[in-house]
């Protein structure tokens, strides 16, 4: 059972109207036969709005008890018994009383739609869950009845009941809202003037952005382009900390504003890990980022701000979007941060944003070691530390003179070593150690300025202190060395796991899964490459980035082999070890998608050779039947003809001959199409693309339509740009198109033929006032040997709309099926303008009309 339709009225405040637009779209549905019913409306005791249920079929509330009250609801179960084409029902957002079928009346609608009732309802902007902190701080009231956003977007109609404010205030101050007791406190409170006008701009840009996904839908399908920019593409850098939630809040909002926008959300891992990262944190953040519409990517990468431009670029992205740094004044002597690095490397084509947050400068702690795979920097720093930082404390110590014992130099050396240690791992420690043990012998150990150690406790003391520090040291860049290891394997289980998730998600992209390659390890370019055998050539089964390596695995700066004869290929730098393991997985992954695509690709062969065998059997019985009619009718005329024991007059003589050129023609016609369709699914149609003028081309395709003066309308402004389109195609293509609609379109009903130039396209519209034909049918009637309903104005095999999409196709163009206002069906033929030929301006008025 095909799921009913949903239109919603949508309103920016109480009184706009919603309700009286539904009633009024009721009362002309009712006048055009739709059984169209009232499962719940409520007027607020408006007369205006009281007077338009009259005439309309209304559904028995269901009245339910609630301490000690009585109220009414929709009776979902009477509206399913009565079963209308479509129900009303107000207020969409409404909570239900406990103890009815469902909590939400947006529930109840849903069920209504799943049992194929079509449904028209209204709801207010402020109940939209996703606008009600907004709306709490323009009008300082919290709305207790809301709905999912995703109720109203999933809506197949959404139109906006709007009025200007001042309207809106008299329209209250006349009483047609609230009763005369209530005015002026509403005039005065929530229906201010700045209220009223701010809650409109929500609307107005709410229903913007469905405009705004129509458009794209439809610019898609028709191939429309050369109207929109670039849409905007947000990378979220994450660092794992409290504040991604309101970076990926913020980057949602940014989308919002630009059509087609897309977030996507980045959290680069260095290879030894970020202390500040919270798995748990980062869990929370991907499901965010994913309940807006954005995407999640973890990358790696030592230099974060130089990892975050590459994957920006790659991308192609328009904004970044950054959170303030959680580093208080003194760490920035560390560096200036990644925000301030990012913002000066982005160059011109990349905005950056720095988002305020709650945990901005509030600190994010001391650098700690991390282990075997320190940068640059780190090491730079460790070894300065080390050997520049005892000699700086004993020019301090000396300088000031300060005898602070010899216990307290020890510890205050030993503290130097430790941050060495800290800064530059383990040889950066011993180097502090061995040079702080000789600065402590020749300026703190009596005798000064000698090697010489009088007191034997000092030189247990000193032995204490290096055994001391290298144990510190070494403890110290073990547990680096271990923090390194758990981020790796956090890393890779976190990679393993979007591969599971993969796996079980079905996902069969080969490109999407060596881009993901690619984009984890920061490669130029990834391979997969296969042979037969062991002597046979290797070939590419899929590539993406720059310079992919196709010939050999060997020329790769990485390659991992999948089985005997399939091997994936990394170009870009060399890996270490401990990469091939994550690597591996994701090369047994690749051979699976592919030998899923494979299968693919063989599944839809078998389909396309079923398909093959259901149009020959089909094209049997077009022979065998409608191929047999006019040639029995030509057989029966020619052997009365001549058949010697009538004598036939004149005018019976001229009647048979007019039956077997009718025949002739009917057959003619018949075999043409079972040749144009026979060329299609061979794939032998070569069009002769030309520059024409389509008011040239549909007068001649109007030629074999019998009486077409009197049934076929044409509009077809002389104005219009060039087509460029093989002639002859556009003309069967007109032909069938127009020959079907006046097939099946009512006695005295003409059929109009219009066309109208769309951007780079060219429409033709073909409309007849027929009987239509359902959504879930648009697509089946354009397929091989279709025929739906009778054909009361002759018959045929079903292959006239068949035979014009695939011309259509063919030259690039498209056909598709709308519903006609009123009742009927609308072919849209679209064509591709010649680009030679600009659009001439719509207020010329010449046509020419048939």
């Amino acid at each position: 059972m095909a799921r009913g339709k949903l239109r919603i009225y949508l309103g920016a405040a109480p009184g706009v109207g919603k309700t009286y637009a539904m009633l009024s779209e009721a009362h002309r549905r009712v006048e055009r036969g739709t059984d169209c019913v009232v499962a719940f409306v409520e007027h607020h005791a408006r007369p205006r709005t009281e007077v338009m249920l009259h005439g309309l079929e209304q559904i028995p509330r269901k009245e339910l008890a609630y301490r000690e009250t009585t109220f009414t609801e929709m009776d979902v179960d009477a509206v399913l018994a009565r079963r209308p084409q479509v129900a009303l029902v107000d207020e969409l957002a409404h909570t239900n009383i406990p103890g009815s079928r469902n909590d939400k009346r947006w529930q109840d609608v849903e069920e209504l739609l799943e049992a194929g009732i079509d449904v028209i309802s209204t709801v207010n902007i402020q109940h939209l869950e996703s606008l009600g902190d907004v709306v709490e701080s323009i009008t300082g009231v919290r709305q207790k009845e809301t709905l999912p956003d995703e109720v109203v977007r999933r809506a197949d109609q959404v139109e906006l009941v709007d009025m200007s404010p001042e309207a809106l205030r008299r329209r209250m101050a006349h009483g047609n809202i609230y009763k005369p007791d209530k005015v002026d406190a509403a005039l005065s409170n929530y229906f201010r003037p700045g209220n009223l006008t701010a809650l409109r701009e929500l609307a107005l840009l709410w229903v913007a952005d469905r405009v705004d996904e129509y458009l794209t839908e439809y610019r898609s399908e028709h191939h429309v382009s050369a109207i929109w920019g670039s849409r905007e593409r947000i990378v979220v850098g994450l660092t794992g900390g409290p504040e991604g939630r309101t970076l990926i809040r913020r980057a949602a909002r940014l989308a919002e504003k630009g059509a087609g926008g897309e977030v996507l959300a980045v959290y680069i891992a260095r290879s030894d890990g970020l202390s500040s990262a919270s798995p748990k944190e980062l869990a929370v953040q991907r499901t965010l980022v994913e309940d807006l519409g954005g995407t999640f990517h973890h990358v790696v990468g030592d230099d974060i701000p130089a990892a975050l431009l590459d994957f920006a670029r790659g991308v192609n992205a328009t904004q970044i979007v950054l959170g303030v740094s959680r580093r208080k004044s003194w760490q920035y002597v560390f560096g200036p941060g990644v925000g301030a690095t990012v913002a000066r490397e982005s160059g011109p084509d990349l905005d950056v944003h720095l988002i305020t947050h709650d945990e901005a400068g509030k600190g994010r702690g001391l650098p700690v070691a991390r282990g075997a795979r320190l940068g640059r920097a780190r090491m730079i720093w460790g070894w300065l530390v080390g050997l520049g930082g005892p000699a700086l404390l004993t020019l301090l110590l000396s300088t000031a003179a300060l005898d602070v014992g010899l216990a307290n130099d020890v510890l205050l050396f030993l503290t130097v070593t430790v941050a060495a240690a800290l800064l530059g791992g383990l040889l950066p420690a011993l180097a502090s150690a061995a040079v702080g043990s000789l600065l402590l012998n020749w300026f703190f150990t009596p005798p000064v300025h000698t090697w010489t150690i009088a007191d034997p406790k000092n030189i247990v003391a000193i032995a204490v202190f290096f055994g001391v520090a290298v144990s510190v040291a070494s403890v110290v860049d073990l547990a680096a060395r271990r923090t390194h290891q758990a981020a790796r394997l956090r890393a890779e289980s976190e990679i393993l796991s979007f591969l599971a998730g993969s796996v079980l998600r079905g996902e069969t992209s080969l490109d999407a899964l060596l881009e993901r390659v690619r984009e984890t390890f920061a490669m130029e370019s990834a391979a997969l490459l296969e042979r037969e055998n062991d002597t046979a050539p290797w070939t590419c089964a899929g590539n993406v980035g720059r310079g992919p390596v196709v010939e050999r695995p060997e020329d790769a700066d990485v390659d991992v082999p999948v089985g005997d004869h399939m091997a994936l290929a990394l170009s870009g730098r060399v890996l270490p070890a401990e990469d091939r393991r994550v690597l591996a997985a994701f090369a047994a992954q690749a051979a699976v998608v592919l030998d899923r695509q494979r299968l693919q690709s063989e599944a839809d062969q078998a389909k396309e050779l079923a398909e093959g065998n259901r149009i020959r059997t089909a094209l049997l019985a077009a022979v065998s039947h409608d191929l047999r009619t006019p040639l029995a009718g030509i057989k029966a005329s020619v052997s009365s003809l001549r058949s010697d024991d009538v004598e036939w007059s004149e005018e019976d003589r001229a009647e048979l001959l007019e039956a077997i050129e009718e025949g002739a023609d009917r057959l003619d016609h018949l075999v043409g199409n079972l040749l144009d369709m026979s060329r299609l699914q061979t794939g032998t149609v070569a069009p002769l693309i030309r520059e024409v003028d389509l008011d040239e081309v549909v007068p001649m395709a109007l030629v074999g339509i019998p009486d077409h003066d009197s049934v076929v309308v044409l509009d077809v402004p002389e104005t219009l740009p060039m087509v460029a389109v093989d002639k002859g195609l556009l003309e069967r293509a007109v032909a069938n198109v127009v020959e079907n609609a006046v097939k099946y379109s009512r006695v005295g009903e003409p059929v109009a033929v219009s066309a109208s130039a769309l951007a780079e396209r060219v429409e033709v519209r073909v409309v007849d006032r027929g009987p239509g034909v359902p959504d879930e049918a648009k697509d089946r009637i354009f397929e091989p040997f279709q025929r739906y309903g009778d054909a009361p104005r002759g018959a045929g095999v079903g292959l006239g709309l068949a035979v014009a999409r695939g011309f259509a196709e063919a030259m690039g163009g498209t056909l598709t099926a709308e519903d006609t206002p009123g009742g009927g069906l609308t072919m849209v033929l679209t064509l591709p303008a010649a680009r030679s030929h600009a659009s001439v301006p719509a207020e010329l008025p010449a046509t020419a009309r048939s």
